[in-house]
C-alpha cells in the first residue's frame, strides 16, 4: 500500500477547511480514468491499517475488481476522516472509513457520497471493539469512565460517542470522560504505564489486552448502537457524478467482495499477516466485523440522532442525502 504524502495530505486538509467555513470545493481529478492496455481503469482507494482493511486487499486478488474492469491502488492513512480531504480534492478517489466522519463532513457542507457499507459491528455476543482498563482500576462499569482518561483514535468520532451514550445509558456523566487521541498501536503501552485509564480498541488489540490480564469495560457499540456500522466505502459528490460508471462498478465490486468475505472470513484471516504483520497464529483465530455492502441507512440515523445530542453536529445530518442511490 503507498501512504498519502505529509504535503498531500496538508495540500488537501486546506481544501477541507475551507469547505468546512462554507465553501464548497470543486475538487479535481475528477475526469474519468481512461482503460490501459489491459483494460482496466485505475482508482485509487484509501484504507485504515486495521483487519477489516484487508477484504479490499482480498477483493484485489480474487480478480473481483478485474472482472469489473477496475485495477485498485490501496492508499493507507490514519483514518477515515484523515482521508476525506483527498477524496474531496481527487487525490484519492475512494476510500473506506468510519460513517461519521462522512456525515460530520456532510452537515459541514462538503458533499461527500456513501457508496456502499463495508462492516459492521456484531449486535450480540463479543464484539469487535470494546474499552479496556487495568484489572486492578476500580473501573468495574462504562459509568466509572467519567472523570477518567480514555484513550480513542480519533476524537469526536465513534467510539467517543458510543462511549459517551453509554456512560449517559448507566447514569454517569458523559461530559466528565476525558478522551485522549492516540494510535491504536501505542494504546497497550500507554495503559499499562498508567498515562490513560482506559482505552477503545478493536481487533487484534482488544484480544491481546484482555488475553495480557486487562479487563473488558464495555462493548460501546453494541450496548449503544447494536450492528452499529463500522465502515463505509464514500467518495465525492462530483467524482460521482462525472464518473457515474466508475462509481457503479465500484460498488458492484466492493458488494461482491464484500459477500465473499462475510462466506469466506478465512481468505481474509490469511491476509493479515502480510498485510498488517500480524503473527499468523494471531490471525488464524481473530474475531472479524460482519462484511455487508448495504448501507444501514436505519442505524446510521439513529448515529446521526446521537451526533446532535452530544454536540458533535449542531442539527442531525442528512443521512439520506449521503448515501449514493
Amino acid at each position: 500500500m503507498k501512504r498519502l504524502t505529509f504535503a498531500a495530505v496538508c495540500v488537501a486538509a486546506a481544501v477541507l477547511l475551507t469547505a468546512c467555513g462554507g465553501g464548497s470545493p470543486s475538487g479535481t481529478g475528477s475526469a474519468a480514468p481512461a482503460a490501459g492496455a489491459d483494460g482496466l481503469r485505475s482508482i485509487s482507494v484509501g484504507v485504515i491499517s486495521i483487519a477489516p482493511s484487508a477484504a479490499v486487499q482480498m477483493g484485489i486478488d480474487e480478480g473481483i475488481f478485474a472482472k469489473h474492469k477496475l485495477k485498485v491502488e490501496l492508499q493507507s492513512g490514519q483514518g477515515g476522516a484523515a482521508m476525506l480531504p483527498a477524496v474531496s480534492t481527487g487525490t484519492m478517489n475512494f476510500s473506506v472509513g468510519n460513517p461519521l466522519s462522512v456525515l460530520l463532513a456532510k452537515n459541514k457542507g462538503l458533499d461527500m457520497k456513501i457508496v456502499t457499507g463495508y462492516s459492521n459491528s456484531l449486535a450480540t455476543g463479543e464484539d469487535i471493539n470494546g474499552v479496556v482498563a487495568k484489572a486492578n482500576s476500580g473501573i468495574t462499569s462504562a459509568k466509572d469512565l467519567a472523570g477518567k482518561k480514555v484513550a480513542v483514535n480519533t476524537i469526536n468520532a465513534q467510539g467517543d460517542l458510543t462511549i459517551k451514550e453509554v456512560v449517559s445509558q448507566q447514569g454517569g456523566d458523559p461530559n466528565a470522560v476525558q478522551f485522549l487521541e492516540l494510535p491504536f498501536q501505542d494504546m497497550g503501552a500507554q495503559l499499562a504505564q498508567g498515562n490513560v485509564d482506559a482505552v477503545w480498541v478493536p481487533e487484534p488489540f482488544l484480544s491481546k489486552l484482555l488475553a495480557d490480564g486487562n479487563k473488558l469495560v464495555t462493548y460501546n457499540n453494541q450496548a449503544a448502537l447494536p450492528g452499529l456500522p463500522t465502515m463505509v466505502t464514500f467518495t465525492s459528490g462530483n467524482y460521482a457524478q462525472q464518473n457515474p460508471e466508475v462509481v457503479k462498478d465500484f460498488k458492484d465490486a466492493m458488494t461482491e467482495t464484500l459477500s465473499m468475505a462475510q462466506s469466506n472470513p478465512d481468505k481474509v484471516r490469511a491476509l493479515l499477516p502480510a498485510f498488517m504483520k500480524m503473527p499468523e497464529n494471531v490471525a488464524k483465530t481473530l474475531r472479524l466485523e460482519k462484511f455487508d455492502g448495504a448501507v444501514d441507512e436505519p442505524t446510521l440515523t439513529k448515529l446521526g440522532a446521537l451526533m446532535a445530542k452530544y454536540k458533535i453536529v449542531p442539527s442531525e445530518p442528512d443521512v439520506s442525502g449521503t448515501i449514493l442511490k
